[in-house]
């Protein structure tokens, strides 16, 4: 009797153990999904909606894949670029006008941010380019670069930058983000699965990460975030995770209750959360396409949403705006639209 009391109380606690990144019940967050929230000229849609952004004053910014590229004639051999454009709304939905048309930069729109000086910075996944406008739409910064005909030899690169990979060139790249000093990270996720940090001139200091299921390896790199520390969040959606690492690239941790992590995004403020998008298509009955609001540390203290194609559900969730902690910017890929959520 003694022995199956023992027995008994061991599987009680093992039970009451719960690994601090395992799913485990997470309350349902009341949301709603403002109709119309952005108001397009006669005409004129979005596309796959790569990213969504907001500035300071609140204007919003959508970088999407319109489908309608330009092909340029007169070459050794014609080649298509403006496949993507970049529209700027104010703070109540309505089109201001659209930046960098036409623009040699802009094929596949991967995402769109803005930086604490208002600087809107397009990621493009095609052409391989990081590109800075500053408030007034003018182009001030350029990182990576559009294909060659020929191809481009590569230097000589420090261990982890991918072998023989020029280390200030990207292989469709996905996300943009900054620490406090200004250092630049860019998420050269698809192609090289590698995190890249530049100074805040735009001059390469390092890269880290590679293909791999490893502590510091990487199936993708969808997104990516900073938070007040520099400390570096990275989706890592192929491997079901979110790895952290410092500001130079020395692993933290990793958030392993996150499913097909493919969008983050941090808040700021004193006390950062991040919400982060399981971002699966319908019909998987084993992740839903729900969006988690997470503390910094991993624990989740909500979810909402579901997959599919009606207001309040989701059809591959690329991008979060989170500038309001309670009002959400949400770019979907396979809905070609822009949510604004009020979160209850």
């Amino acid at each position: 009797m003694k022995r199956l009391m023992q027995v008994f109380l061991a599987a009680v606690l093992a039970m009451a153990v719960v690994p601090a990144n395992a799913q485990q019940d997470v309350p349902e967050i009341k949301f709603d999904s403002v109709p119309n929230a952005l108001q397009l000229p006669a005409g004129l849609y979005l596309g796959e909606v790569g990213g969504v952004a907001t500035n300071s004053r609140g204007d919003i910014f959508v970088y999407t894949r319109t489908g309608h590229p330009t092909i340029t004639i007169g070459t050794a051999r014609p080649f298509a670029h403006g496949g993507s454009r970049l529209f700027e709304f104010d703070r109540s939905g309505k089109f201001v006008r659209e930046i960098g048309k036409d623009s040699y930069g802009f094929m596949f729109a991967a995402q769109v941010r803005v930086d604490p000086n208002d600087n809107v910075w397009v990621v493009d996944q095609m052409t391989n380019m990081v590109i800075k406008f500053d408030p007034q739409g003018r182009v001030a910064l350029l990182l990576g670069r559009k294909a060659e005909a020929v191809s481009v030899p590569a230097r000589p690169t420090a261990a982890g930058d991918g072998a023989g990979q020029p280390t200030d060139l990207f292989e469709r790249p996905t996300d943009v983000a900054w620490d406090a000093s200004g250092n630049i990270f860019v998420a050269d996720g698809l192609g090289n699965a590698r995190i890249a940090k530049f100074d805040k001139d735009g001059k390469f200091v390092k890269s880290w990460g590679k293909k791999g299921t490893a502590t510091g390896e990487f199936a993708n790199v969808r997104s990516i975030a900073v938070d007040a520390l520099g400390n570096v969040y990275a989706a890592d959606g192929g491997n079901k995770r979110v790895q952290v690492f410092d500001n130079d690239g020395n692993f933290k941790t990793a958030f392993t209750n996150v499913g097909n992590a493919q969008a983050l995004c941090m808040t700021k403020g004193p006390n950062q959360i991040v919400y982060v998008s399981n971002s699966n298509p319908p019909n998987d009955i084993d992740r839903d396409g729900e969006i988690y609001k997470m503390r910094l540390d991993g624990t989740m203290t909500g979810k909402f949403g579901r997959a599919g194609k009606l207001l309040k559900e989701f059809g591959t969730v690329n991008a979060i705006d989170c500038r309001n902690e309670n009002t959400l910017l949400v770019g979907e890929i396979g809905n070609l639209r822009v949510q604004k959520l009020i979160l209850h």
